[in-house]
């Protein structure tokens, strides 16, 4: 071989591969953005604008947040909304604690117990209970009806307690005996040296807890009455049910189109966690790869 010769990953893309490649990306990209953007333009065209185009709408003509406004007025869609932000918010914190926890004493040698309680949670990610014996443990625990049914049977999810705990595993030993021989202990060496050092993995199991809790309507369904729903089951009412997808009358005397309703609700439970996201996405890459390589 020569010299000068570089391997065949190495070489520069011929322009053919490189034109594939920006199409392909194209229309990836298309493909991602393309519905968003229908589902945004539906919910700020006017009704007559959405009815001419036979239900969609990919740009309006004349925007309007008519129908942001009239649902939010309602009421319905702003509590739902403060409920779904709420159990969020506290069902992340106590799943984090609960998981982070947890994972740091399974994945510490000698522990008491650990390896049966360790077999014991490997056991239920594998055999998980039914609809039935969940509800009847609701019951019988007095939360029907209440926001803690949203949060307790869900409160700690395997696969983010094996991820982190694999991760507490790779941290190097001297570190935890530098800790010990300075005096500190099981919750000092957690929250002084593991912690500090897991921030990309908490980032990707608190967003994990988040996207779950805020996605979730099942159990809403379930456990709770209509007046207390969060926002993702009052969206499969408007969307999948048909409940509340009758013509809306506006304060201005118009009627809101049935589809601009929809995507108008869809757009707000939609955009907290785009939000979000953002502010953890570098956390999140570095997580997801880090896991990748010391798993």
């Amino acid at each position: 071989m020569s010299a000068h010769a570089r391997p065949a990953w190495m070489e520069k893309p011929r322009p053919l591969t490189q034109v594939a490649k920006a199409v392909a990306l194209v229309a990836v990209v298309l493909l991602v953005c393309v519905p968003f953007l229908v589902i945004l333009s539906t919910s700020l065209a006017s009704p007559e604008e959405v009815v001419d185009n036979g239900g969609w709408v990919l740009w309006p003509t004349e925007p309007t947040v008519q129908a942001y406004r009239d649902i939010l007025d309602g009421g319905i869609v702003t509590h739902a909304l403060g409920v779904s932000a709420g159990v969020t918010v506290v069902g992340t914190l106590f799943s984090l604690f609960c998981t982070v926890t947890l994972a740091y004493a399974l994945s510490r040698p000698g522990v008491f117990g650990g390896r049966p309680v360790l077999l014991l949670v490997l056991f239920t990610f594998l055999f998980p209970p039914g609809m039935i014996p969940s509800f009847l443990l609701v019951k019988e625990l007095g939360l029907l009806d209440s926001y803690g049914s949203l949060i307790f049977p869900v409160l700690i999810n395997v696969f983010n307690l094996v991820v982190l705990r694999g991760f507490f595993q790779s941290i190097p030993d001297e570190l935890y005996e530098a800790a010990r021989l300075d005096g500190a202990g099981d919750w000092r060496v957690l929250w002084s040296v593991v912690l500090p050092l897991s921030k990309a993995a908490l980032a990707v199991v608190g967003l994990f807890y988040a996207v779950a809790y805020w996605n979730s309507w099942f159990y809403a369904s379930l456990y709770l009455e209509s007046d207390h729903w969060p926002l993702q089951q009052v969206l499969r009412t408007y969307v999948v049910a048909g409940s509340g997808l009758t013509d809306t009358a506006t304060s201005e005397g118009t009627v809101n189109a049935p589809q601009t309703v929809q995507m108008a609700v869809l757009v707000i439970a939609t955009v907290p966690i785009l939000l979000v996201y953002p502010f953890l996405q570098k956390y999140f890459t570095k997580g997801v790869l880090t896991g990748a390589i010391k798993s």
